[in-house]
């Protein structure tokens, strides 16, 4: 129980370093706009699966472009979290884009005309 405690707290601190690192760290434009929701961690810390998405913009990079942007900034990310958290081991970062965020958006968007076609 006590080792499941860890991993679930190991696990937020990477999600909240990686959610700082990428907002504040990471020049490139592919992930400007892209949310780090959850992160698993196998229990001996060798793998973290960081599940991310995305806000859609007009013009914003594609889903194809993101996670090109995520994967080539792993390194980078594993590395700049390895000098941040004191940790043994630092995971190595596997990405899954998760598109629950991006769902939301379009069913409110789609409420919006609902209510606002009704209005009129």
């Amino acid at each position: 129980m006590a080792a499941s405690r860890r991993i679930e707290r190991v696990a937020e601190e990477l999600r909240a370093e990686l959610a700082r690192v990428l907002r504040n760290e990471v020049a490139d434009p592919r992930v400007a706009l892209v949310t780090i929701l959850r992160v698993d961690v196998s229990p001996d810390l060798r793998n973290a699966l960081v599940f991310w998405s995305r806000i859609e913009r007009a013009g914003g990079p594609s889903l194809e472009d993101a996670t090109a942007g995520l994967e080539s900034a792993a390194g980078f990310l594993r590395r700049r979290l390895a000098q941040e958290l004191p940790l043994k081991r630092m995971p190595a970062f596997h990405f899954r884009h998760d598109a629950a965020l991006e769902q939301r958006d379009r069913t409110l968007a789609l409420l919006r005309e609902i209510a606002d076609e009704s209005s009129h």
